[in-house]
């Protein structure tokens, strides 16, 4: 057909002159159409005055196909199919079962239930597209507000009412000591053991929450004494190696680095938390993030 748009009624007489071209006889067509064979034959009589040309030749035994006629089967074969696949992968996409979700992860959070969340998404999605990057909580958060990502990792709280934030996980802060420190040999640290020892964090900015969490939970009671900033939790065990200075770090990351020349201890009750969760925007259309929430239920 010379007009590339197509009607949901050429659809459907292409379908109709398909099946015919298959049987070549409008009873049993009709009937694999679940139509009348008038009905039927309505259809290719309007198939034919739309594209100008004979199509169809009835004989005794049923009919036969005109050389245009085989040339339109061939082309409604080809057409239909595109056609079929097409809706197939809108109705994948509009279900999330097809399509791209971009997701940005937390860089002091990977592994655990993050991960687990990830795989389970992929192999229950496997056509989903997953673009994924990786950043602090800040960066995550400002790429969800422009529409970078459809879905971030972040360390909350945060406060951006526009976001919808969903629970994932919730781990120990630990205490990382040099292992000459006189409190490498505590089992738990109380919180007044280390009012005004020096400490290393990672810049505020890169989590702001997450940060004064951590800060409100340790040092309660203020006597903390910040010495400098290191980059990410790697850097702050690898101060902490050095024999001058402590850090609180998510037993996750702490555990996995497993740092020479650190120690890392427990704190007494109450025990220090951080949390995880899975952040969208509350009125995405992204259907791959409804899904994805959805495992979280």
């Amino acid at each position: 057909m010379a007009d590339e748009r197509m009607t949901g009624a050429d659809l459907d007489r292409l379908r109709s002159f398909r099946v015919l071209a298959e049987e070549l006889h409008f009873t049993r067509a009709a009937a694999r159409l679940h139509l009348t064979q008038p009905a039927l034959s309505q259809q290719v009589r309007a198939l034919e005055r739309q594209l100008g040309a004979e199509l169809v030749r009835r004989d005794a035994r049923g009919c036969t196909l005109t050389e245009v006629g085989h040339l339109v089967a061939a082309e409604a074969q080809r057409l239909l199919a595109d056609a079929d696949a097409g809706a197939a992968r809108i109705r994948a996409a509009v279900g999330g079962l097809d399509g791209r979700l971009r997701l940005a992860y937390t860089r002091s959070a990977r592994g655990g239930r993050v991960d687990a969340l990830i795989a389970r998404f992929r192999e229950m999605y496997p056509q989903v597209e997953l673009v994924a990057e990786t950043a602090w909580t800040a960066p995550n958060v400002a790429g969800l507000l422009v529409g970078r990502y459809d879905v971030a990792f972040v360390r909350t709280p945060i406060e951006e009412p526009t976001l919808t934030c969903r629970h994932v996980d919730r781990e120990e802060l630990l205490l990382a000591v040099p292992q000459r420190h006189r409190l490498a040999a505590c089992r738990r640290i109380q919180r007044s053991d280390i009012v005004d020892e020096p400490a290393v964090m990672w810049p505020r900015e890169n989590g702001p929450g997450m940060y004064d969490r951590i800060i409100a939970q340790v040092w309660p009671h203020g006597g903390f004494r910040l010495v400098h900033h290191e980059p990410d939790d790697e850097q702050l065990l690898l101060a902490v190696a050095g024999g001058k200075v402590i850090a609180a770090v998510p037993a996750g990351r702490a555990r996995a680095l497993t740092m020479p020349g650190v120690r890392l201890r427990r704190f007494a009750a109450p025990v220090p938390t951080v949390d995880t969760a899975l952040a969208y925007q509350t009125n995405s259309t992204n259907p791959a993030v409804r899904r994805l929430a959805a495992l979280l239920a």
